[in-house]
């Protein structure tokens, strides 16, 4: 079926931090978005495209409303749902009095299919469209999840966490197990429809080198698959990384030893780096998952939006469930807006709609499938609605151009914004209705 969505319509083709004004972006305000059979057949002005549709085509209007690609959210722990907003520690304290306790419960299967049910609910109704996902230890915890996203017919990225040290008895694995489970679930789902795998140590501290080692031969045996990991989140998180391993040059150095940096490796947080690991994360190609709520609220540090922009290292936009309270890509970037402000920097309404959506794609090397309206491109896109409540309708009256309407929107929105989620040309979120 062709189907051609009528209303305002955005997209990015390029960084606004590094390109010209006039070619990153594509702005209609009358703009008809073309779909047929689940893929973009074509974009452009609404009055010069209509003329060309085909008969038959099934017009959808969307009054006061932007279209826009679905948002990516580059790293979230489906597992930790049920430890949102509890009160606030330190992250080493945080994973002990929360987060372990929590991840524990998906050794049972049918919790985690219940868990990976509403966290998907919960992705559709903000917006998010393609998500890279934390698991559990439990490979039943990837079964359970990657099942419900074959269902919706989602492109979504997890792992299993590898973690066979300094965790409670009953998360940890081995070495050895760790790599045959992995192993296996990379045969059972990797490239699977739009399902890829992460491999997914957890981080430095609760990896021995032997697993670490092994994370690394998982990764050369399956040159496509991600590397998902966290890296540099808070300062008493970097010094037992060198307690735990002495000689290193740095924190990044751990991975890099174990080869685990490259183009599909994307490391979370990265708040607390030095111009080595910069320099390392560009020349290798690696990305970074910006987490601004979650270190707001567990108090981690700053990350600097600049330095990774100067240092040429792609950049996505994290919830990082459970430590960040907001499932909503909008509140993050305005989080992140706010973290930048407090650094002396700045993130432009362009830069923080590009992170939400072809950055984030980029970030997870996902560009030749989704992040824009290229034709061919698969159909995930947002109706967001320019008059979600009354301040945002006011707003964005009183808006002079597209960037401060942007912006209203970023620092204003949350899910209300989102009027419907559209999953490969079907509809798959509608706020309005009992969907």
């Amino acid at each position: 079926m062709i189907a051609a969505h009528r209303g305002s319509l955005l997209h990015f083709l390029d960084d606004p931090s590094k390109s010209s004004v006039d070619s990153i972006f594509e702005y209609y305000d009358d703009g008809l978005l073309v779909t047929e059979n689940g893929l973009i057949s074509d974009c452009g002005d609404a009055a010069s495209l209509m003329p060309r549709l085909p008969s038959g085509t099934k017009l959808v209007q969307h009054a006061n409303s932007l279209i826009c690609p679905g948002f990516v959210d580059a790293h979230v722990h489906y597992p930790q749902l049920e430890v949102m907003a509890s009160h606030g520690e330190e992250l080493l304290d945080w994973l002990n009095r929360y987060t372990f306790p929590a991840e524990a419960k998906f050794a049972n299967p049918e919790y985690a299919e219940v868990c990976a049910e509403r966290f998907l609910d919960e992705l559709l109704r903000v917006g998010t469209t393609t998500a890279l996902v934390f698991g559990t230890v439990h490979p039943n915890s990837i079964d359970a999840f990657f099942r419900s996203c074959e269902k919706r017919n989602l492109r979504m990225i997890s792992g299993k966490v590898m973690m066979d040290r300094n965790a409670p008895v009953g998360l940890t694995d081995s070495p050895e197990s760790s790599y045959v489970d992995s192993k296996s679930l990379i045969e059972s789902w990797h490239n699977k429809g739009r399902l890829r795998y992460a491999v997914t140590p957890r981080f430095a501290i609760t990896s021995s080198p032997e697993q670490l080692n092994l994370a690394g031969l998982l990764l050369k045996e399956h040159p496509s698959v991600y590397l998902h990991t966290h890296l540099s989140e808070n300062r008493s998180e970097v010094d037992s990384v060198r307690e735990l391993f002495p000689g290193v040059k740095n924190y990044l150095d751990v991975y890099d030893q174990y080869d685990l940096l490259g183009q599909r490796s994307v490391f979370a947080h990265c708040i607390h780096l030095d111009n080595e690991e910069w320099s390392r994360l560009n020349t290798s190609g690696s990305a970074i998952a910006h987490c601004p709520n979650s270190n707001l609220f567990l108090g981690s540090g700053l990350f600097s939006m600049k330095a990774a922009v100067e240092h040429g290292v792609r950049v996505g936009i994290g919830s990082d469930i459970g430590g960040g309270c907001e499932f909503s890509i909008l509140r993050t970037l305005a989080d992140g807006y706010k973290v930048a402000r407090l650094r002396g920097e700045d993130i432009s309404p362009m830069q923080a709609f590009y992170l939400a959506t072809l950055g984030g794609v980029r970030a997870l090397d996902l560009e030749d499938r989704i992040g824009n309206f290229l034709i061919g491109k698969e159909a995930d896109f947002l109706i967001l609605d320019r008059g979600a409540t009354p301040i945002i309708k006011h707003r964005l009256d009183m808006s002079k151009n597209l960037n401060e309407q942007l912006f209203a929107m970023m620092m204003l929105g949350d899910d209300r914004l989102v009027k419907e989620t559209w999953i490969m040309g079907e509809k798959s979120h509608d706020r309005d209705a009992n969907f």
